[in-house]
């Protein structure tokens, strides 16, 4: 019962840390005198002197670094040339014979290799032993708790 207690505790003081830390309006005017004099001596004589902050450099946003992986020749603009590009690389991995064209057995070749695999006998049809070779495989449940041998405790 206790544990429950000091875990319902530990939350709110958690809770109340974050309101804190996201909700306090700290002001750097507002420094304690130890972090005052803790600050680096250049620091301080930057904030004497008046001179302005040194410029940051923008933060590229997901969309502008996807639009720049796409933008091939840096013209600010996506061709349709190069919006294609990985499709173009996709296609030219599964046109094994290199003649522009996509068959089925080029299309379905992870099939066909794993039915070419199954058929050991190499008659063209699988019995249902081979057929079991082509069931997906499957990882092992693990337990969900290995507690069984641990001794057991009392409240």
């Amino acid at each position: 019962m206790w544990r429950y207690l000091v875990g319902g505790v530990a939350a709110l003081l958690l809770v109340g840390a974050g309101w804190l830390i996201f909700n306090g309006e700290a002001h750097p005017d507002a420094l304690p005198n130890a972090l005052v004099a803790a600050r680096p001596a250049d620091a301080a004589r930057q904030d004497d002197a008046g001179s302005a902050p040194l410029p940051e450099a923008p933060a590229r946003s997901r969309e502008q670094k996807r639009f720049d992986r796409y933008d091939k020749d840096r013209d600010g603009r996506i061709t349709r040339d190069e919006y294609l590009v990985p499709r173009h690389k996709a296609f030219a991995k599964l046109d094994t014979n290199g003649d522009g064209r996509l068959g089925f057995d080029e299309w379905a070749i992870k099939t066909t290799t794993r039915f070419a695999d199954a058929d050991r006998d190499r008659s063209g049809a699988m019995d249902p032993a081979e057929f079991a070779t082509t069931a997906p495989k499957r990882k092992s449940p693990r337990p969900a708790c290995r507690c069984e041998d641990a001794p057991k405790q009392e409240d």
